[in-house]
């Protein structure tokens, strides 16, 4: 069973990789999102995750499902924090494991873009100016 979640509590990179290490897997590929402390030159505080969570799951399985038909014999696991974060803790884990150490990259590169782009996961930024949500533009402002 493949290992989706999307949670409230610290999030564990062991769990993740646990998640897809086999006996027949050569290569294993972790990526770790981390709260940093600023973005786009401006400070960065903590900041928030919120997500439509059974929509979010579901739609991380669709993309598990999509890289496994693209690439043959990858195991794969994502982990979601939501909630409010601070600098230096894990936002997101995201595993791949494969025969090899190509596929293995290309799953999981796969998997974190295809993730930050798909799933109904939000991130509200709090710095100097307050808080602010990311990638979000009102449609009433500048719009005809």
């Amino acid at each position: 069973m493949t290992l989706i979640d999307v949670r409230s509590e610290p999030l564990s990179i062991d769990e993740c990789h646990r998640a897809v290490a086999a006996s027949d897997k050569g290569g294993v590929c972790l990526f770790v999102g981390v709260v940093r402390d600023h973005n786009d030159g401006m400070s960065i505080t903590a900041l928030q995750y919120e997500a439509y969570s059974s929509m979010a799951r579901k739609q991380m399985q669709a993309i598990v499902a999509g890289i496994r038909s693209e690439i043959p014999n990858v195991e794969l696991a994502c982990l979601h924090r939501v909630g409010d974060l601070t600098v230096g803790d894990l936002a997101v884990v995201c595993a791949a494991s494969a025969p090899h150490r190509d596929e293995a990259f290309r799953a999981c590169r796969a998997l974190i873009d295809r993730i930050k782009e798909q799933v109904p996961i939000w991130k509200r930024e709090h710095g100097p100016d307050g808080p602010y949500w990311v990638g979000w533009q009102d449609a009433r402002i500048g719009g005809s």
